[in-house]
């Protein structure tokens, strides 16, 4: 697989969130606004590309009946580090406590974790960092998106900057919990429709995302 197809994997076809629905907490918790989506996402993307890069680097050292626990703590340490440098500066301190609890939950989410297991612990440095910059980058675009609806349908503004009069009254369902579940569920059809022309005649395993991730599991049992 050629470097650039690693990197944009992850930006649709392998989407952790359009097409592998992994990670879905965060992205209906904190997307009541878009900065809160950036914030989360950048945090997330670091963790991930740092993890990639610490497993890829052990891949041939670390035992396999002792690599989930090892994984879990190397990205735990890279998300403590995360909450440090939120907490550290008082800039980001609005960011932070919108976050909340959600920046130390970067360390069990599955999406980390499984691209650990599923690629940086079988490839190259160069290629599991661009494995994480891929789905760290579209996660994050996921996130902006769907905090972007949220905000500017159920608060009227965006980054927020209010967009619309006073007057005109804003729909209160997008920033509840019910709201976030049908913004993303728009969402992942359209994802589906843009796709679904390329994969329409790949039924079965041929046509799904992570087909070449199974093969080589698959060949290794």
């Amino acid at each position: 697989m050629s470097k650039f197809k690693i990197f944009t994997n992850g930006l649709l076809k392998e989407n952790p969130i359009l097409v592998m629905l992994l990670g879905m907490c965060p992205v209906l918790a904190v997307t009541t606004m878009a900065v809160n989506g950036i914030g989360m996402g950048i945090a997330t993307t670091f963790v991930l590309v740092c993890s990639n890069i610490i497993v890829s680097l052990l891949r041939n050292i670390v035992p396999k009946k002792m690599r989930l626990p090892i994984f879990i703590v190397i990205i735990s340490g890279f998300t403590t580090i995360c909450g440090f440098f939120l907490g550290y500066f008082e800039a980001l301190q609005d960011i932070n406590e919108s976050l909340g609890i959600f920046i130390p939950l970067i360390s069990v989410n599955c999406i980390i974790l499984g691209r650990s297991e599923a690629f940086a612990s079988k490839n190259t440095v160069l290629k599991s960092t661009l494995d994480g910059l891929g789905m760290g980058i579209g996660f994050t675009a996921v996130l902006i998106l769907v905090g972007s609806i949220r905000e500017i349908l159920g608060s009227g503004s965006w980054m927020g900057i209010r967009l619309f009069p006073n007057e005109i009254p804003s729909t209160v369902f997008f920033i509840l919990p019910a709201g976030a579940f049908f913004v993303l569920a728009l969402t992942i059809a359209a994802a589906n429709k843009l796709t679904s022309k390329k994969s329409h005649d790949k039924p079965g395993c041929s046509g799904c995302p992570a087909a070449e991730l199974c093969s080589k599991s698959n060949d290794k049992i």
